[in-house]
């Protein structure tokens, strides 16, 4: 039976003493391509930031022929991965524990190979979140982790081959080849997010159907440290109806370290996966940040993804050279490349300057007073009403 244990260093400060190890999953760096549909997300959860970005759309097409396509366009964490992995490793570190971090980018593994030049990060698995398309109308992001390093490349072939021209039978195929890896790791990433908001119900339906037909050759399901306390405890209902582990996985995209790691007493990441994998066993831990209230914490990382940054190298420091968008010819650019005159138009500065507002000082205070979840705090997850 999959054993799953769930704690929290804010309720018990000891909670790692009896490990050796700490493991970061699922993180991201600025080689991953992050969609930019946040952004009407974010003008719907702040009323008052929907006209700014109406008015820089219609302003866009009216005065430089580009019609904001955000579905074309996208941005890049702006940690490059040796801070992204000094980042997650020194957190792990100040629990007393060695540290295993995982990095994840979206659809390329450019991150831990690049990675495996460092000699402090040689070890680092060579892992993925590969956007999995299914049913037609939704896709799954799955953690596949510790892929063999000789077919690497082979292997991010076949998943880039799949997700060009998909079919459920085909990705039943690839999970059933992936499971045959001894050493891979394989997670259904926060499987209740409704990522492409085709609806609750909906997703829902599309995610018992997946794991009806491949949930047999996953390891664990997600407890995700960026989702909200509703959807991770709809998640461990999920792992419970499916029989299924449950794992974290951070989803850092921000400077904010992983709000939850994984506790072992495996010394090579390898050995951690045959932990999960043959003995069916994990041991969750969330940590400080994730106590803090959910809507405050999306926008601080928000923030952290508009804030300039002069002390990271160079493509990394400003926001606009980390979002890309089609020029009027349609090829993708840095926004720094398409501004007429060399900087953002006034009224995208001051819309920039009301979130990063929003995001510090007094007002960051009122409102993370507003958004307190002491209710879901006392609830946790492991105390779930039968």
């Amino acid at each position: 039976m999959p054993t799953s244990t769930i704690s929290y260093l804010w309720r018990d400060t000891g909670a790692a003493k009896d490990f050796r190890t700490g493991v970061s999953l699922h993180s991201h760096t600025n080689q991953s391509s992050e969609t930019l549909d946040f952004l009407a997300n974010f003008g719907n959860q702040f009323p008052v930031m929907r006209p700014l970005l109406s008015r820089l759309e219609r302003r866009a097409e009216q005065f430089h022929g580009v019609r904001i396509n955000y579905a074309a366009s996208y941005w890049t964490p702006p940690m490059t991965p040796k801070l992204a992995f000094d980042l997650e490793k020194r957190q792990i570190e100040k629990l007393g524990l060695g540290a295993m971090v995982s990095i994840t980018d979206h659809d390329n593994i450019k991150a831990p190979m690049l990675l495996r030049t460092v000699p402090s990060a040689r070890q680092i698995p060579v892992s993925v979140e590969w956007s999995a398309p299914y049913g037609g109308m939704q896709s799954f992001h799955l953690g596949v982790h510790n892929l063999p390093s000789a077919r690497a490349a082979e292997w991010m072939a076949t998943l880039e081959k799949y997700t060009a021209n998909p079919s459920d039978a085909r990705l039943t195929e690839i999970l059933v080849a992936l499971n045959q890896e001894p050493n891979v790791l394989l997670v259904f990433n926060h499987p209740l997010w409704d990522l492409y908001l085709i609806g609750k119900e909906k997703h829902q339906f599309l995610v018992n159907e997946f794991l009806q037909k491949n949930g047999a050759y996953f390891h664990a399901l997600e407890l995700n440290g960026l989702r909200n306390w509703d959807e991770n405890r709809a998640v461990r209902r999920l792992a419970e109806k499916w029989n299924m582990l449950l794992i974290a996985g951070g989803d850092r995209h921000g400077v904010e370290p992983n709000a939850n790691i994984n506790l072992t007493n495996a010394t090579t990441f390898t050995e951690f996966v045959h932990e999960v994998r043959r003995e069916k066993k994990s041991q969750v831990l969330f940590m400080p940040q994730y106590a803090e209230p959910w809507k405050h914490r999306i926008l601080q990382a928000t923030v952290d993804a508009i804030r300039h940054y002069p002390e990271f190298p160079q493509g990394s420091r400003t926001w606009d050279n980390r979002v890309y968008h089609p020029d009027a010819n349609g090829v993708v650019r840095p926004l720094s490349e398409l501004w007429p005159s060399g900087a953002a138009p006034l009224v995208m500065r001051w819309g920039l300057a009301m979130v990063q507002l929003m995001g510090r000082g007094l007002l960051s205070g009122g409102l993370r007073m507003a958004w307190s979840e002491s209710d879901e705090l006392r609830l946790a997850l492991g105390e779930l009403e039968s």
